[in-house]
């Protein structure tokens, strides 16, 4: 299949639509759509995806409600909605506030 003939899905990354060819996994799809990461770490740094066979689990975003999907393993598929936690800097100020860091 061509560039110009390849079937297009449309999915939601972080409530923003995005178009990727049939085929895209949810890891290059992150890319693709500049997303700076898929989740955070216990200690506030931004994971991303680092080995792209799902050993590492750093690729872990939510999917259609179903969480710690390795996002590397996964394709996209037409109106699929992913949640990553990446840029999630509100949750992460208002974590900080509640425990007392300021």
């Amino acid at each position: 299949m061509t560039k110009a003939n390849a079937t297009r899905l449309h999915l939601a990354i972080d409530g923003r639509s995005v178009t990727v060819e049939a085929g895209t996994t949810v890891a290059a799809a992150l890319v693709m759509a500049g997303a700076s990461g898929t989740r955070r770490s216990i200690s506030g740094e931004v994971r991303a995806a680092l080995c792209g066979m799902g050993v590492c689990q750093e690729c872990r975003v939510t999917i259609d409600g179903r969480a710690h999907v390795l996002a590397c393993q996964t394709l996209c598929r037409e109106g699929q909605m992913v949640c990553t936690v990446a840029d999630a800097s509100a949750s992460a100020s208002a974590s900080a506030s509640a425990t007392g860091a300021r």
